[in-house]
């Protein structure tokens, strides 16, 4: 058995054939979290979810490139997320409304991403400012719903970490969450584990040498993922990603850590229902 625990079903990816799709996962052993990126695909992930008496669970949020900042334009590009929406800010009440399901089982994506950005300094700061905000207001609501937290952190790891340890000290947070789609250092990613916080590995292990990373983390901190339909590995049947797919990943980080496919089959399939109490 293994936990995708980074799914994006309910995007526009897979609008003809989610049901297929979420059968084929499941009949191939692997679990799955659907998490939101805004209102709608967040109200989708539920909605999935509750078809399902198991193995199907969803995450709700609002990730920072649908966040309107009006400082920046960003062009389309297939590799990555679409921007053809964004919310003014987070609305913590619509959000927590959806939570009111029992197969929510964290908040997020949320987080910073310093990849598009103004040129200029001044709006620079306005753009971070107005990420921090929304992002603080998502951490709010998932200490007050005791949910884990999933964060998109891109180019911006230490500004991440300094903001995790100020909110650490300044209100006594019981932080918990899983950094998702780990891209940073080894150095940053045992600051994360300290904070609280699970690694997230992808298709990205495919694309970036984070080998000395994986080798080195704590196996009990590692959670599987597939950020479906990006970042497919490269010997995957098809060119978009599937949450079946994760099964790759597992291949890699075992033969990393030196452990069997079953072992860290098993290994991050508890460390995902510890952390997401399913």
């Amino acid at each position: 058995m293994l936990i995708d625990t980074h799914a994006h079903v309910n995007f526009n990816a897979y609008k003809e054939d989610s049901r297929e799709v979420i059968r084929r996962t499941l009949d191939n052993g692997v679990w799955m979290i659907n998490v939101g990126s805004q209102y709608t695909t967040s109200q989708r992930a539920v909605e999935m979810a509750e078809n399902y008496s198991e193995g199907v669970y969803a995450a709700i949020g609002l990730h920072p490139v649908h966040l309107e900042t009006g400082l920046v334009k960003i062009k389309d590009d297939p590799e990555e997320i679409q921007f053809k929406t964004t919310e003014e800010s987070f609305d913590c009440c619509r959000y927590k409304e959806l939570a009111r399901s029992k197969k929510v089982v964290a908040i997020g994506e949320t987080g910073f991403d310093y990849y598009w950005r103004p040129k200029s300094k001044t709006k620079q700061e306005q753009f971070k400012d107005k990420q921090k905000k929304a992002f603080l207001n998502q951490l709010e609501l998932s200490q007050e719903l005791n949910l884990p937290l999933i964060v998109h952190c891109r180019m911006a790891h230490e500004e991440l970490i300094e903001t995790l340890n100020y909110e650490l000290k300044t209100k006594n947070y019981k932080l918990t969450g899983v950094i998702h789609c780990f891209t940073g250092s080894l150095e940053q990613a045992k600051k994360y584990i300290e904070l609280g916080f699970y690694i997230g590995l992808n298709g990205i292990i495919f694309k970036m040498n984070l080998d000395e990373v994986i080798k080195n983390i704590p196996q009990d901190r590692i959670v599987l993922e597939t950020d479906c339909p990006y970042l497919t590995p490269p010997m995957a049947e098809t060119q978009r990603n599937e949450p079946m797919y994760v099964k790759y990943v597992a291949e890699k980080v075992a033969k990393l850590k030196g452990l069997t496919f079953e072992d860290i089959s098993k290994i991050t399939t508890e460390n995902a229902k510890k952390l997401f109490r399913i």
